[in-house]
């Protein structure tokens, strides 16, 4: 079943209760990184693995993700600035305990590629708060996974 979220702003990745932050470098431009995340929504799966499903919603105003084992998200885009950042907040969700969430991805160039830095604000009861900072090891290893795939997926995609 399905519960909305509180409302937050952009401002919720800087003062969030609990922010997971992780990092990585991929030898992609900035545009082709930002064009992976924002352009190519149904495209997810095929490199972030704990992605089962992806689609823009709303004329590319949101999105609906769906995790394996049946977490789903309705979000709304909070950001769209090519090549440097793309962040939406998630509205709905049948996940447990949460009661505010906003990802938000900063793109810089470095040398020839650039650095991704993904930002996991959440806000939920005690509990869900200590689960979600226990949860850090395995959502950074997923996160270091996705870029790692999405950093081969755009290597052998010739720029367009």
């Amino acid at each position: 079943m399905a519960r909305r979220l509180r409302s937050v702003e952009l401002d919720f990745a800087e003062s969030a209760p609990v922010r997971l932050a992780f990092t990585a470098h991929l030898s992609a431009e900035p545009a082709a990184v930002y064009r992976a995340l924002a352009d190519e929504v149904s495209d997810t799966p095929t490199w972030f693995s704990s992605v089962s499903a992806a689609r823009p919603l709303d004329g590319g105003a949101g999105r609906e993700i769906r995790l394996r084992g049946g977490v789903f998200f309705r979000e709304t885009i909070m950001a769209r600035d090519p090549g440097e950042r793309y962040a939406y907040r998630i509205d709905e969700t049948n996940a447990p305990g949460v009661t505010a969430l906003l990802e938000n991805w900063r793109l810089t160039p470095d040398g020839s590629g650039t650095t991704v830095r993904w930002t996991m604000a959440s806000d939920g009861p005690a509990l869900f708060r200590l689960a979600m900072r226990a949860a850090r090891p395995g959502i950074g290893q997923s996160f270091k996974g996705a870029m790692r795939n999405l950093g081969r997926r755009l290597a052998a995609t010739p720029e367009a």
